[in-house]
């Protein structure tokens, strides 16, 4: 598919596809005899991969270095592995962090509802 297309499919920008392909995110896109990008169902894998590392708050220089690990194959896998638990175990404590915050707003908002505020 094209850049349009990938761009519509991924819900990222064309100018933020060209720039994770800079940056060494995105590698080895095809290119078709006019020289235009045609990404593949596996380079739609990847970034939603990408994008799911992102929303999960993971900073773009881990997710690069998952990406060179990544194409440096199987013999960083054990890395690969690592860094995923450690970002595993930061998003469970953000998300407890937010658990306690929601309970405070549910607690507040029952407050509201009661008359007990002023």
């Amino acid at each position: 598919m094209n850049v349009k297309e990938f761009s519509k499919l991924t819900g990222l920008s064309a100018h933020t596809l060209r720039y994770y392909e800079k940056i060494g995110l995105l590698k080895n896109i095809n290119r078709n005899q006019s020289g235009h990008r045609v990404y593949s169902p596996k380079d739609t894998d990847w970034i939603n991969f990408v994008i799911r590392l992102k929303d999960t708050g993971m900073p773009l220089q881990e997710i690069l270095s998952y990406a060179s690990m990544r194409s440096n194959g199987s013999e960083t896998l054990v890395c690969r592995q690592q860094l995923l638990e450690n970002h595993r175990l930061n998003l469970k404590s953000h998300i407890q962090k937010q658990q306690e915050h929601l309970e405070a707003l549910e607690h507040k908002i029952q407050l509201y509802k009661s008359g007990k505020v002023s």
